[in-house]
């Protein structure tokens, strides 16, 4: 017998979780379009908006008025919008701007799949195998211009947290640290502005490495401190660290490819080195968190999934190394420490 439904609840409430499917393209579209940029300036109506951008004045101005409804933008006078304190985010030229990280959300690389989750829950294979017909970094490889969004998209989330993950943990006393698909080099950035006597390498494919030239977030007084390594982490690891951090990249991947990453990452951590990742927290408990929401991104873009602490201590045995300590960045972030096994000949593949 079911039992009887509670009486706080409607069919309503449940209506209204698919309300985001709206929000989150709305919100997209206004980001690629760079509203926010344009309203820096002061207060504009709708229709100087609509030309600014050469699009639709009427149907701009009903998705502002949509998005106002939600703190994103305020119509101070008929259709007349300013920007509020959530919308300046959504500028280009400001720390901590998700701009990129909204114009990637509404790309057909991340958006598409959803369109075939039903396939993911089906067949445990990522929708975009389907959808697009290629996997996931295959698609971005094939595809130079969603490429470039993605990796717009991973540098400015290395940037909001990375500070907070290089104030965490004490990288300093590894003397070389590299950073395994660091992208841009945000990330290791941080970690070598905040331990001066730290000496960095960022490793990443030939073509990544020289959009992170270009980037220059490893410029000036960081560059006789950092190497530039070409990587392919499928293959091997570039050696002479004591430190190896991966953030966000074991996620991406299936428990056998992430165990083929990781081994060839211990076969280059030297003995008294370490392993750093960096993931998010799926927690004990049911709460809506970022880590269950990037959980059914994983399962519908790449195949990969996030992982609890057990199952990343199983992980890690299976590659050769032995969880060490969980150090906590925030509610969503974790650092998991991992400290490598003297003899890994008898590692068993998870």
């Amino acid at each position: 017998m079911s039992a009887p439904l509670a009486t706080s609840a409607t069919p309503l409430d449940v209506l209204r979780l698919t309300d985001g499917l709206v929000v989150h393209q709305a919100l997209c579209a206004a980001a690629t379009l760079g509203v926010a940029d344009l309203l820096n300036a002061g207060e504009r109506s709708a229709a100087e908006l609509a030309s600014a951008l050469h699009v639709n004045e009427d149907a701009l101005y009903r998705t502002l008025r949509f998005l106002s409804g939600h703190g994103l933008f305020r119509e101070i006078a008929p259709r007349r919008f300013a920007n509020t304190p959530l919308s300046e985010y959504l500028r280009s030229d400001v720390p901590g701007s998700v701009r990129a990280v909204l114009i990637f959300r509404g790309s057909r690389y991340y958006f598409s799949p959803f369109m075939e989750f039903l396939y993911s829950l089906e067949t445990g294979v990522p929708a975009c195998d389907k959808v697009l017909g290629k996997g996931a970094f295959e698609y971005l490889r094939a595809n130079p211009k969603e490429e470039r969004v993605f990796d717009e998209a991973m540098t400015a989330i290395s940037a909001l947290s990375g500070p907070a993950i290089a104030a965490t943990y004490d990288f300093g006393r590894w003397e070389t640290v590299t950073d395994v698909g660091g992208g841009s080099g945000a990330l290791l950035a941080a970690i070598l502005r905040a331990h001066p006597a730290l000496q960095g390498v960022l490793a990443d494919a030939p073509a990544v490495l020289e959009r992170a030239r270009r980037r220059e977030f490893l410029a000036g007084e960081l560059t006789a401190r950092t190497r530039f390594e070409p990587c392919d982490f499928f293959h091997a690891v570039p050696p002479g660290s004591r430190a190896y951090v991966m953030k966000n990249i074991i996620h991406d991947w299936n428990d056998a490819q992430a165990c083929e990453i990781l081994r060839n990452c211990r076969s280059a951590v030297p003995d008294d080195g370490v392993l750093v990742l960096i993931e998010y927290c799926l927690g004990e408990d049911n709460t809506p968190s970022v880590g269950r929401m990037v959980d059914l991104v994983m399962l519908a873009i790449t195949g990969g999934k996030e992982r609890t602490v057990d199952q990343h201590r199983t992980l890690l045995a299976g590659a050769g190394f032995q969880l060490n300590c969980v150090v906590p960045v925030s509610t969503e972030i974790m650092i998991v420490e991992a400290l490598p096994v003297a003899d890994a000949s008898s590692c068993k593949r998870p």
